[in-house]
């Protein structure tokens, strides 16, 4: 009896080892495959967030038309202009008719009817804008590029026009089967009565007739290591070697890829040749691809808006505007910081330049600083230097570094040209100061104001005593401040 079982324990044992070599050697390939070492190697996390495309997508700013040659403007995220980006999002368009710009008045339009202007800069691809907005044409139109959305009430206060302008500045599109009511256009318009007017300076600039609050940060941050950025951009960051050149910068390159770390370790530029069959590049694919490419190389670090090149040649740069709060960032040069930029050619990525930065979520410190208006704003705007290139004027943050950890956010005019570069107009009154109106940078004085600041003599001694202000240190305790 025990022969027996042992005999039956033995063969089970048989038959399992023949089981075990089968599986091995036909049913799991994948059990004795030694890995190389880029499998080996595990990457780190991304230290900034993913992004969507639909949200790199907004306009520039908003114009509001409230008639009578009234104008304001709101800047991205600021409340009004997202009450009204929400709602337009909701809305659908359809119907569209191809016409050209001059066969409409636009500037009778604007100064005497109640409408609102989504404007978007140079420009962005109308295949884009359909992931944002509700969007339906034909092929000619869903091809172009548009730079505006304009959106009124004709004279009798019921029919809405909307209308869509091609970046080429001679077509228009207009919506005939748009659902927006006046009613709707009404309430947009109405957002703006309580808001800093603006003046009209030639067809698309607008200046305040009065100061606009902003806000001066000290903003820390976190920074990539150039590990980091290898175990992002190499596929086997082991096979790597580090160069020094004249200028200090460190080039890391694996024989085929580049990585060039500039600034001590704040600013890179990698390379990639990428080998392509030259059958043209698509604007709207090669976005998406840098849009996914920035997820799983980096990150975003907050909020960026999708900036159009428009120029023929520059076909496959695109860029990505970084903002804090409401306003752009422009560094003071030669700190390089607030943008992205990726050339691609047909949706693979051979150019990559970005900071090594990221901001912290909230401020260091901060304080209130008024950006100055009126007859100051538009004096300095007639006697800068480069005056007739300007083609946007707008408010933004100056970016500078305040020590090892720690990027001070300064508010400006900034200008944007036709070249497409942008460069500092004139800086914000410092120590929180709010000038009252007939004071440099305030708005016009007006009988009313006269009647209760004692006449133009006192605000002309407050306009000095603002001088004294306007010396302290840009966190001190002047009018306004807020921590």
């Amino acid at each position: 009896m025990m022969d027996r079982t042992k005999t039956m324990l033995l063969t089970a044992l048989v038959m399992l080892s023949l089981i075990q070599s089968y599986l091995l050697a036909y049913s799991m390939p994948g059990l004795g495959v030694t890995k190389s070492p880029q499998q080996d190697y595990v990457q780190a996390e991304p230290m900034g967030d993913e992004e969507k495309v639909e949200n790199v997508i907004f306009p520039e700013d908003m114009v509001l038309h409230l008639g009578k040659s009234k104008h304001t403007v709101l800047y991205p995220a600021s409340n009004f202009y997202n009450l009204i980006f929400d709602k337009i999002k909701s809305r659908e368009f359809k119907g569209f008719q191809r016409n050209t710009v001059a066969s409409v008045d636009w500037d009778e339009i604007r100064d005497g009817d109640q409408g609102l202007e989504l404007r978007f800069g140079r420009g962005v691809p109308m295949e884009l804008l359909s992931k944002v907005l509700k969007l339906e044409g034909d092929a000619p139109f869903m091809d172009d590029v548009v730079n505006r959305i304009w959106i009124y009430t004709g004279t009798d206060g019921e029919e809405v026009r909307t209308y869509f302008f091609s970046a080429d500045n001679t077509t228009v599109y207009e919506s005939v089967k748009a659902d927006l009511t006046a009613q709707d256009v009404q309430m947009y318009v109405g957002y703006g009565e309580y808001q800093v007017n603006y003046k009209r300076i030639g067809d698309d600039l607008y200046l305040p007739e009065g100061p606009i609050e902003s806000v001066a940060s000290v903003v820390s941050y976190d920074s990539y290591s150039p590990e980091t950025m290898q175990s992002y951009l190499f596929s086997d960051p082991g096979v790597t070697r580090a160069i020094s050149d004249r200028n200090g910068s460190q080039i890391y390159t694996d024989g085929k890829r580049g990585l060039q770390v500039e600034q001590n370790g704040r600013w890179l530029s990698y390379t990639d040749p990428v080998a392509v069959q030259g059958q043209g590049d698509n604007e709207s694919q090669n976005v998406y691809a840098a849009v996914q490419f920035v997820n799983q190389h980096g990150g975003w670090d907050g909020m960026h808006r999708f900036v159009h090149v428009g120029l023929p040649e520059d076909a496959q740069v695109l860029k990505f505007q970084q903002y804090y709060g409401s306003f752009p960032i422009m560094p003071m040069d030669p700190f390089l910081f607030g943008s992205m930029k990726l050339r691609l050619q047909e949706g693979f990525v051979s150019e990559y330049e970005r900071s090594m930065l990221t901001l912290k979520k909230k401020p260091d410190q901060r304080g209130v600083r008024w950006l100055p208006g009126g007859d100051m704003l538009a004096d300095t705007l007639s006697h800068y230097a480069r005056k007739a290139d300007v083609v946007a004027v707008y408010p933004a943050l100056l970016a500078t570094p305040a020590d090892d950890k720690s990027i001070a956010l300064n508010p400006i005019w900034a200008v944007r040209l036709s070249d497409d570069t942008q460069a500092m107009l004139l800086e914000a009154i410092p120590g929180g100061y709010k000038p009252l109106p007939g004071e440099p940078g305030g708005a016009p004085l007006t009988k009313k104001d006269g009647d209760e600041t004692g006449g133009n003599d006192s605000g002309a001694n407050r306009s000095n005593d603002s001088g004294s202000a306007a010396m302290t240190n840009a966190f001190g305790t002047g009018s306004g401040e807020r921590q």
